[in-house]
């Protein structure tokens, strides 16, 4: 291979924009078998594996990587899905922290890490179940069934734990499910959980915490450690003046209902409030569902500087979307309904040490843009009615709840509670929770910590961490 092959991407195969934004098929395509393995052989094989670094959960990206090199696609799939139970999701939808940090960057493109998962899932046998230790005779109860139940989940299960998951809605997958159609078509969690058949994890559905029980409750019951993996799955709101105008729709809620095909009616001037993920999915399914209208995304600071994955924002550019940057929300207008949105226009200044431009308004500076509809996708917030004060849990600055102590300890002994920025951050809080659990359990009763078992029956575990690596560089 040629120094200049080596640093170019072999390139996804993606829907035409024409055609994807007709409907919810799925943009980004998979690597067929051929193309995956000479997008793999540009991989370096750093003896220092940034990726894995960068990634939260310490995936062995460069292992399934060399693998799919030598078409050894059935040891690849069975390598990621060695430390990764959601892997079937994760390479859909993860916002690959590891092609961020890989060094081909630095000449060239990253190699397609997240696209190779794939490759490794859907050529190689990915038809594996995951083998418990002996039972323990403890009960562990996770409540929520988002990315953090579910890896606590796992990780319990794979140590021998009884594990109950309570969760609200019908469905497992907490935030994941708000994910659109057109980045993770439908079955990807499901597939995922198959693998837990074997695991002795059993699922509560309709059930809330706070109303139908509480965490108090379930240690009353039997159950000898509890999980709140909560997540912040309460819509935001900026209180702003004409919020309850018909015509104002909360993203959180109008993503959630478009993946059960239940759509909100939408004008053709639809305004989407926000510059983050939510944001980016809300005006994207917009632009699907109001074939031919007007689709703004509206944000105060400028594209550079959005939270929203720049792969989302680049597949957004041809589906007809049009941003406007630099722009504060002041007031949705209105009398009997949205008729349209006055901003506040704003500058960036100039950077201070960090680096970082602070925005500041323009004084008399505003602008008004018609619209009937508004889609409101800032800022989200969790849901902690009927959850007991005396807990003592901290808000993160992304809205989840986590305990104070150690491994997410909260101020009641047995019961824990954490979150995490994106579905793999949650992921690594979930794995980070079910050690401290497992460590308090083996406590009470005089054992040491339970390592985690080779998640396939295996006589040995295999190591947790790929030779090389170092540290994680990333934060929860």
């Amino acid at each position: 291979m040629s120094e200049d092959v080596r640093y170019r991407r072999v390139e996804v195969p993606e829907e035409p924009a024409a055609l994807r934004v007709d409907g919810f098929d799925e943009v980004l395509h998979s690597y067929p078998k051929a193309v995956a393995i000479a997008e793999a052989a540009r991989c370096l094989q750093c003896a220092l594996p940034f990726c894995v670094e960068a990634c939260p959960i310490a995936q062995d990206c460069r292992g399934y990587i060399g693998l799919i090199a030598a078409d050894r696609f059935d040891d690849a799939a069975k390598l990621t899905l060695e430390g990764n139970p959601l892997a079937t999701t994760l390479c859909k939808v993860c916002y690959h922290f590891c092609e961020d940090a890989c060094i081909m960057a630095h000449r060239g493109s990253p190699i397609a890490i997240r696209h190779l998962k794939r490759a490794a899932l859907e050529i190689g046998d990915s038809l594996i179940e995951y083998v418990p230790l002996p039972p323990k005779h403890q009960r562990v109860a996770i409540i929520g069934a988002g990315p953090a139940g579910l890896m606590a989940a796992w990780e319990l299960g794979l140590r021998g734990y009884s594990v109950t998951v309570f969760e609200k809605e019908a469905i497992a997958g907490g935030q994941a499910i708000a994910i659109p159609r057109y980045r993770m078509p439908g079955d990807e969690l499901e597939e995922d959980l198959r693998r837990f058949n074997k695991l002795d994890v059993t699922w509560e559905m309709h059930r809330k915490a706070g109303v139908d029980f509480s965490p108090e409750d379930l240690l009353k019951e039997g159950y000898d450690a509890v999980y709140l993996a909560l997540g912040a799955s309460r819509a935001g709101s900026p209180n702003l003046p004409g919020e309850k105008l018909p015509g104002v729709i909360k993203a959180l809620n109008f993503l959630l209902d478009a993946h059960v095909e239940k759509f909100h009616p939408l004008g053709r001037r639809i305004i989407v409030i926000g510059g983050g993920d939510v944001a980016i999915d809300s005006v994207r399914t917009a632009a699907r569902l109001a074939k031919g209208g007007k689709v703004i995304m509206a944000y105060r600071r400028t594209r550079e500087e959005a939270p929203a994955g720049e792969e989302e924002l680049r597949e957004a550019d041809p589906e007809g979307i049009e941003f406007r940057w630099l722009v504060s929300p002041v007031r949705i207008l209105g009398t009997d309904h949205v008729e349209g949105f006055e901003f506040q226009k704003m500058e960036l200044r100039p950077e201070d040490a960090s680096g970082r431009r602070a925005v500041e308004t323009i004084p008399g500076a505003f602008e008004t843009i018609e619209c009937d509809t508004v889609i409101i996708a800032v800022g989200q917030k969790a849901d902690l009615e009927g959850i007991p004060k005396e807990m003592g849990l901290r808000i993160a600055i992304k809205g989840w709840p986590e305990g104070t102590g150690p491994d997410g300890a909260t101020n009641i002994e047995g019961i824990f509670a954490s979150g995490g920025r994106s579905v793999v951050h949650a992921m690594a809080a979930g794995t980070t929770a079910a050690e401290g659990i497992d460590a308090y359990l083996r406590k009470k009763v005089g054992e040491a910590p339970t390592p985690r078992p080779d998640p396939f029956g295996g006589p040995v575990a295999p190591p947790r961490l790929p030779p090389g690596y170092a540290s994680p560089v990333w934060t929860v």
